[in-house]
């Protein structure tokens, strides 16, 4: 996806006020001021413009070399233009008002004269551990025209727009059908190298716990998690909405366009089942990191266990022979402390329970670690899981 200067954050979203008529328009006080671009072409010719509604007015009437017409609006911040496009393509207000009021999931809705569809384009912010982010994208479609909406400036419509200047395969011989298409499926497939922006950064967490170096892999895996439901919840009404174009016999979609558009919906399809397994896969290394924590903690225990069971009867015998029982009273009375041999007699005591001890633990495999809780790096996770 083309990368865009602007500070990527959580926004706050933002209605009409309670109460207000439908179809009111509020734009939110950071939204991007409007502007307007139009391509007319056909199979022979190609015309580009900007500028304010009316002066591309000229350009928006079908006519010898504007068999379609496309206009892009980006930004929604003067809702005085928003409207005046919707009274020129006879758009319905609570249409308009939803591509104003930027917090809509992915739906389709079809009207008299024209279809309107509306998604969240993915993207996610260019630095390392860079959070999601999503803006909406708004799409009528009617006989000969397509009208798009933008939040701001930048999209993933290069390619596309190269195509029309080129003359390249059949896009400037197709109806507006086609180019909503090349539209779509530029949305959907967008989607793909931010999900595979996250195969790797799960393999690296699951090689930081693996390794014990796990140091912050909590917060990792839990800003994972909450861009996974971000994009779960971007992706799963927008195969809803694929799948409503593909089964809906809209006048405005031949059957040739919709064959393509089953491919879009294959595609966002295969997106939601990536965003399961991911969320999956996270799961489990949380579960693997607890697993790795507790495992190192019984380490520690069977350890301290060990030294404490060496040392016990080691201090018994420390304990015992320091008694303050005088032998001149009574023959009973520690009578090895007359002996010559009696000190070398202790240590030798000592020493055999402690080497007794420790090749006992030894032999029955205590001071061994535990082999088999955690597997090496790539052992677990293997290229068929996420291929």
């Amino acid at each position: 996806m083309v990368s865009r200067s602007r500070t990527f954050r959580h926004r706050a979203f933002h209605r009409a006020p309670v109460g207000a008529p439908p179809g009111t328009l509020q734009a939110a006080a950071d939204a991007h001021a409007t502007t307007l671009a139009l391509i007319a072409f056909d199979g022979e010719s190609l015309v580009e413009r900007s500028g304010k509604l009316e002066d591309l007015e000229p350009f928006l009437s079908a006519g010898p070399g504007r068999a379609v017409r496309w206009l892009d609006v980006t930004g929604i911040g003067n809702t005085e233009v928003i409207e005046a496009v919707g009274r020129r393509f006879g758009l319905h207000p609570l249409a308009i008002e939803d591509v104003v009021h930027v917090h809509q999931r992915a739906k389709v809705e079809a009207f008299p004269n024209h279809i309107f569809v509306t998604l969240r384009m993915i993207e996610r912010a260019p630095t390392p551990g860079g959070r999601i982010e999503t803006e909406q994208f708004s799409l009528f479609i009617g006989d000969g025209w397509l009208l798009t909406f933008q939040e701001r400036p930048g999209d993933v419509f290069g390619p596309a727009r190269d195509r029309l200047r080129a003359a390249r395969g059949k896009i400037r011989n197709s109806g507006a059908d086609y180019l909503a298409y090349l539209l779509l499926d530029a949305i959907v497939d967008t989607a793909f190298p931010v999900l595979e922006s996250y195969d790797l950064e799960l393999d690296v967490l699951e090689a930081r716990i693996v390794s014990g170096n796990d140091s912050g892999v909590v917060a990792a895996l839990h800003h994972v998690r909450a861009d996974l439901m971000q994009l779960r919840r971007a992706i799963w009404p927008m195969r809803e909405a694929m799948a409503t174009l593909v089964r809906e016999e809209a006048p405005q979609f031949s059957d040739e366009t919709r064959v393509y558009l089953r491919d879009c919906h294959d595609h966002a399809v295969q997106l939601l089942e990536l965003v399961e397994s991911w969320r999956e896969i996270c799961a489990s290394l949380m579960d693997l990191h607890l697993s790795s924590v507790g495992l190192r903690t019984n380490e520690i225990m069977r350890m301290l266990t060990v030294i404490s069971v060496l040392f016990i009867p080691m201090s018994f015998v420390t304990g015992l022979y320091g008694m303050n029982f005088d032998p001149a009273v009574s023959p009973f009375n520690m009578p090895e402390l007359r002996w010559a041999l009696g000190y070398p007699f202790a240590l030798c005591l000592i020493a055999s329970i402690g080497g007794g001890f420790f090749f006992f633990f030894r032999r029955r495999g205590y001071l061994r670690p535990i082999e088999g809780a955690l597997a090496p790096p790539g052992s677990g996770r293997g290229g068929e899981t996420r291929s």
